[in-house]
């Protein structure tokens, strides 16, 4: 059954100027996200940024709980092998999930200076909340 789903956008140039301050990525971004931005070169470094932190904010409209529910490096977004997009979630999030019996499915895209996140987190059949 869908518990919540959530989508946004993050202009690229908006992310670039704020990745190029170390105090937002360590606020914002996970170690892991960091080490993935960081491996980024180019206008890729920007759109991964960008992708990540609308998918952390789609997660959190997802969950209900708008911007202040859990701290963003919480809600890490890496890349499987594959390529494809996947929460890794610590903390408060990691928490929430596992209460509420979810998993996170996470589509991210990219285009014309724009980044999109679609979320949608499932409750798992038969452990539903009464």
């Amino acid at each position: 059954m869908i518990f919540g789903i959530g989508t946004d956008l993050c202009e690229t140039a908006r992310m670039e100027q704020a990745i190029a301050r170390e105090a937002f990525l360590n606020r914002v971004f996970s170690a892991e996200e960091r080490a993935l931005i960081t491996t980024r070169t180019g206008k890729r470094r920007a759109e991964t940024a960008a992708a990540n932190f609308a998918a952390k904010e789609a997660f959190l409209k997802a969950c209900g709980l708008g911007l202040g529910g859990f701290a963003l490096a919480d809600i890490g977004v890496l890349r499987r092998e594959s390529g494809a997009p996947c929460y890794a979630l610590s903390g408060e999030a990691a928490r929430f999930m596992a209460e509420h019996h979810l998993t996170a499915h996470l589509s991210l895209s990219h285009d014309a200076g724009m980044a999109c996140a679609f979320a949608v987190l499932e409750q798992r059949e038969g452990e539903r909340e009464s």
